[in-house]
């Protein structure tokens, strides 16, 4: 679907303390960023920011960055995150939103810079000529393994049964052990799921959740 240019976005983006439109000047330096040691966890592709929002209230302890390509999606999860934040009266220091192409990832961090990734219902590029532009695809992989720490995760969810079997192949192409996985996220016994937008829309519908850790050994 094509979005509507929004020209006010890109200001707004780019008053706020917390979004980074520069990531590659960061690489490496990301601790500095954040001022402390503590764990990132990376979204990469985290729409309009229910589930960092809620993912780094939960958190405090851990940092989180979201990345989305698009100012006039991101402008929403800078909103959203800003929301749940202000409703504590806290100050947002634990997390980052980055307005990036994904495609160029590993010129963002450095290694072990990150401890764990969250793919959430990324596109699922069903026609076999363009399965290369998967997230989960091994040519990504690849690219997350020059910044994931030894031991780190990746936890994936979709709705789409084909993408989710060809992700678990990728992943142990890739030499990524599967620690859980399941076709029916929302009456497993997994307890720690925090709800996406579309994930909220779609599971109302009847659509299962399917959901796998991956972790890079």
């Amino acid at each position: 679907m094509r979005l509507r240019h929004k020209p006010w976005a890109r200001p707004e983006l780019e008053s706020c303390r917390f979004v980074v439109t520069n990531p590659k000047n960061f690489k490496g330096r990301w601790k500095d960023v954040f001022k402390n040691n503590n764990d990132i966890y990376l979204e990469l592709g985290c729409g309009r920011g229910r589930f960092i929002s809620e993912h780094a209230f939960k958190e405090l302890n851990k940092n989180f960055i979201g990345i989305e390509i698009k100012d006039e999606v991101i402008v929403y999860a800078k909103r959203k995150v800003e929301e749940k934040f202000k409703k504590e009266n806290m100050e947002v220091n634990n997390v980052r939103l980055v307005v990036a192409d994904i495609a160029y990832i590993n010129d963002m961090f450095d290694k072990d810079e990150i401890s764990r990734i969250y793919l959430n219902f990324s596109t699922p590029w069903p026609k076999k000529r363009h399965n290369k532009r998967r997230l989960t695809h091994t040519r990504f992989l690849e690219k997350y393994k020059s910044f994931l720490k030894r031991g780190s995760e990746i936890w994936f969810k979709t709705d789409d049964e084909d993408f989710f079997n060809d992700s678990i192949e990728y992943f142990e192409e890739a030499g990524f052990k599967i620690e859980y996985i399941t076709y029916d996220l929302h009456n497993s016994d997994f307890k720690e799921n925090i709800m996406t937008e579309y994930e909220t829309k779609f599971s109302s519908m009847g659509f299962k959740i399917m959901f796998a850790i991956a972790r890079y050994n």
